[in-house]
C-alpha cells in the first residue's frame, strides 16, 4: 500500500497528472497549477508495508530543509504538505536529464569531467554557504539547468546546521549511497562537511575513469575498507588524466577529512584555477599503496574514539525531551504531561523540546507497519505527537518530534538521552495499571538508568473540566 496520491487527484490545488519516478525513498508526480505557469514536480514518501521508518523520517528532513533554500543551485518550493493528510513537497520541475546520464558514458575527456566538477562544486559551495551539508551526492541527484548551473535534487539524507537533525537523533546506522558515501558517514558522524568533498571525488574519479573507486560495498565490513584502504590513482586506469587532475581527486579522496580540502571554496578554487594546483605526491602516484601503510590506517581506524552524536543542538539553557504516551484510554496522562511541559518552558527564556513517542516492539513479531484501517501507525504517532504539542506555545524550529521503535521503552527513552545530551526528561507513570505491573514501570526504569534529571508527572484522574490541574510531580 503507497501513502497518498494517484493520478488525477487535486491537492492543495496541485493537480497530479503522470508518475515520473519512483525512487528508494519518495515517489514523483509531474503536476500543475492553476496559479503557478511553471512545470511542477508532485513528490510524496514512498510508504509501504516493511518500509524502513527512515523513509518518513528523512521526507521530513527535506520538507524541513529544502524550503530554506535559494538560489538557482536547489529547485524552487511552491508548496509542502504535512503528514496530518498528505506529505509532500511541489517544487519546480528542471528540465533534461541527471548527470547519471553523462555517467554511462564514461570515462569523459578530462576537459570535460572538468566542466562538469566545476559546475557541480559550484553548486555545492552554494549549498555550504547555506548551512546545509547534502551527505548523498551522487550522479542521479545533480541535474544541469539549460542555463548551465548544477542543481541538487534530493536532500532526504541532508543535515541543516540550525536543524534538529532527526536521522542522527533516531538512527544509528551508516546512512547514504554505498559507492559514494565517506568514512565518517560509514562511523556515523553527520557533522563534518567535508564528507561532502569525499563524495564529489567518488563523483570525479567515477567520471574520470569509469570505474567506482570502492566498487558498489554489499556489506558493513565492505563499506568500512575505505577508512583506510585507498583506491587505484585514477591515472593508473586513465593515462590522459592530467596530473592536477589526479592531485585534486585523490586529495578528495583521502581517509581522514583533515588530508582533504580544508572547504568546498579551496576545492572550487582549485578545479577553476589549474594552474595553482600545488602537485604533491598524488600527481605521480601509479599504485596503490603497500601493505605497511594500509595496515598502518588500519591500526589507526580500530583506535578511533567512539562517535559522539550532536544531532540536537544544545542550548543555554539545555535541552527537554518530553516522552508522551499517546495510548487509547491514556489521553488525561498526556493532557497532563502536556500542562507540565508548558509550565515549564513558560518560565524558560530559550528552549529546545524534543517531543517523543515509542512504538514497542513485540518480543516475536515487529508491530505490523499498517493498522486495520490501512494508516501508517509510525505517521500516525509522528500527526498524533505533533498534534499534542501544538498549544505549548514553542518556535516550530525549536521542537522536534521523534517517533521510535523499540522492545522497550524505557530503554529507547535512556538511550535517546544520551546519545543527544539530554538535560531533564519529563515523562508520565501509568499508576497501578495491569500494564505496569505486568510489564514492569517504564518510569521506575527510566529514573533509576537516565543520565539526567527525570520528572514524573502523575496524573490523580482524568481531566474533566477545564483549568483544571491534575498533576504531582515527582522529580
Amino acid at each position: 500500500m503507497e501513502y497518498g496520491v494517484k493520478v488525477g487527484d487535486v491537492v492543495d490545488g496541485f493537480v497530479i497528472e503522470q508518475e515520473l519516478h519512483v525512487g528508494g525513498m519518495a515517489i514523483a508526480y509531474t503536476a500543475s497549477h492553476p496559479n503557478i505557469d511553471k512545470p511542477l514536480i508532485f513528490k510524496i514518501p514512498k510508504i509501504r508495508e516493511g518500509e524502513d521508518a527512515t523513509i518518513i523520517v528523512g521526507f521530513e528532513m527535506e520538507m524541513m530543509i529544502l524550503p530554506r533554500l535559494a538560489g538557482p543551485h536547489v529547485p524552487r518550493v511552491y508548496g509542502v504538505g504535512d503528514f496530518a493528510r498528505t506529505p509532500y513537497i511541489a517544487m519546480e520541475r528542471i528540465p533534461g536529464e541527471t548527470l547519471f546520464a553523462r555517467i554511462e558514458h564514461a570515462p569523459l575527456p578530462p576537459e570535460e569531467v572538468l566542466e562538469i566538477a566545476r559546475s557541480v562544486v559550484t553548486a555545492l559551495a552554494d549549498l555550504h554557504r547555506q548551512n546545509v551539508i547534502h551527505h548523498d551526492i551522487k550522479p542521479s541527484n545533480i541535474m544541469t539547468r539549460p542555463t548551465g548551473e548544477s542543481v541538487f535534487i534530493d536532500f532526504g539524507l541532508s543535515r541543516h546546521n540550525a536543524l534538529p537533525d532527526l536521522l542522527e537523533a533516531e538512527f544509528h546506522l551508516p546512512m547514504g549511497t554505498a559507492p559514494y558515501i565517506s568514512p565518517e558517514q560509514v562511523r556515523q558522524i553527520r557533522d563534518e562537511p567535508r564528507s561532502d568533498i569525499f563524495s564529489f571525488g567518488v563523483l570525479m574519479y567515477h567520471l574520470a575513469t569509469g570505474e567506482r573507486p570502492f566498487g558498489v560495498p554489499r556489506s558493513q565490513q565492505a563499506l568500512r575498507t575505505r577508512i583506510w584502504r585507498d583506491p587505484v590513482p585514477p591515472r593508473k586506469l586513465q593515462p590522459a588524466i592530467p596530473p592536477f587532475m589526479q592531485e585534486i581527486i585523490l586529495r578528495c579522496l583521502e581517509p581522514d577529512p583533515s588530508r582533504r580540502f580544508p572547504s568546498v571554496g579551496r576545492l572550487a578554487f582549485n578545479l577553476h584555477n589549474p594552474d595553482a594546483v600545488r602537485l604533491t605526491a598524488r600527481a605521480e602516484k601509479s599504485a596503490r599503496d603497500g601493505v605497511p601503510a594500509v595496515f598502518r590506517r588500519w591500526v589507526k581506524s580500530r583506535a578511533l574514539p567512539p562517535v559522539e552524536h550532536h544531532a540536537l543542538p544544545v542550548t543555554a539553557t539545555g535541552l527537554i525531551m518530553v516522552a508522551v504516551d499517546l495510548s487509547e484510554g491514556f489521553e488525561y496522562l498526556a493532557e497532563a504531561l502536556r500542562l507540565q511541559t508548558k509550565r515549564l518552558t513558560l518560565s524558560m527564556t530559550d528552549v529546545r523540546v524534543a517531543c517523543i513517542n515509542v512504538i514497542r516492539l513485540s518480543g516475536v513479531f515487529q508491530t505490523a507497519s499498517f493498522d486495520e484501517e490501512g494508516r501508517n501507525v509510525h505517521v500516525q504517532r509522528l500527526v498524533e505527537l505533533k498534534n499534542w504539542a501544538r498549544t505549548l506555545d514553542i518556535e516550530e524550529d525549536k521542537l522536534s518530534y521523534h517517533v521510535l521503535e523499540n522492545f522497550s521503552p524505557a530503554e529507547a527513552i535512556i538511550e535517546f538521552a544520551k546519545t543527544n545530551h539530554v538535560d531533564q526528561i519529563l515523562l508520565c507513570a501509568r499508576g497501578n495499571s495491569t500494564y505496569r505491573r505486568f510489564l514492569g514501570s517504564v518510569s521506575s526504569e527510566v529514573v533509576a538508568k537516565a543520565p539526567c534529571t527525570v520528572t514524573v508527572v502523575r496524573a490523580v484522574a482524568p481531566v474533566k473540566e477545564a483549568g483544571e490541574d491534575p498533576t504531582q510531580i515527582a522529580t
